[in-house]
């Protein structure tokens, strides 16, 4: 197992690049997770803030100690955190720029959920004698349901590619055997939050099979 990317550190966190594949929490048949990984490379025990989904990369906040992990878990439930995504989509947005409203079911109660997404590029692929469109989105939640991005992009209509769970499967199998994207088009690529008493942002690259993915859909130019 390679070392997980510490992008940020001080007293109380540490902000960390996931990679895809790996979990955020253990469980059953888990047997890499950042919860049981990340202490054994630091030689400290870390307490999770929020989740990121197993097949999605990119970035996650960890805290030092169960105080501080609170501290942060308060500040996501007011809002004073901004998470944004990149995602590939099969299919393309109306409008340019919007908002998903949708509202997500949870164990039978219907959950108010709000997505932003703007559109960054989108292209045309043909596969066998039928054009198909793509699209890279800029994501920004506005609030942070569970598979929230995931479940608004398929319930409008461009969902994720390679999304296993709620995707296009005819689809993801194409592109598998076509192009061998498999694994999912879906990471945190920037953080903004309160650190030592001011706003900070955190960035990171789109990882490596987002960005080959992004080649041989077309959309690596930006229009």
């Amino acid at each position: 197992m390679n070392a997980v990317p510490v992008i940020y550190e001080n007293d109380e966190i540490l902000i960390i690049n996931k990679p895809c594949g790996l979990a955020v929490q253990g469980g059953e048949g888990i047997v890499h997770s950042v919860d049981r990984v990340l202490p054994e490379q630091l030689g400290y025990p870390v307490h999770l803030v929020h989740r990121l989904d197993k097949e999605t990369s990119g970035l996650l906040v960890v805290a030092k100690t169960p105080a501080t992990a609170s501290k942060y878990i308060a500040l996501l439930q007011q809002h004073d955190v901004r998470k944004e995504y990149a995602a590939i989509a099969a299919g393309k947005p109306k409008s340019k720029k919007g908002q998903l409203t949708d509202s997500i079911s949870k164990r039978g109660r219907e959950q108010n959920a709000s997505t932003f997404y703007q559109l960054e590029n989108s292209s045309e692929v043909t596969f066998e004698e039928q054009k198909l469109s793509f699209s890279l989105l800029h994501l920004t939640l506005g609030t942070g349901r569970m598979h929230q991005i995931r479940i608004h992009l398929s319930q409008n209509g461009f969902p994720v590619i390679a999304d296993d769970k709620y995707g296009n499967f005819k689809l993801n199998k194409l592109l598998q055997k076509q192009f061998h994207i498999k694994k999912l088009a879906l990471a945190a690529v920037r953080l903004t939050l309160p650190v030592d008493g001011k706003m900070m942002t955190f960035e990171t690259e789109l990882p490596p099979h987002m960005t080959a993915a992004l080649d041989a859909l077309g959309l690596s130019s930006i229009d």
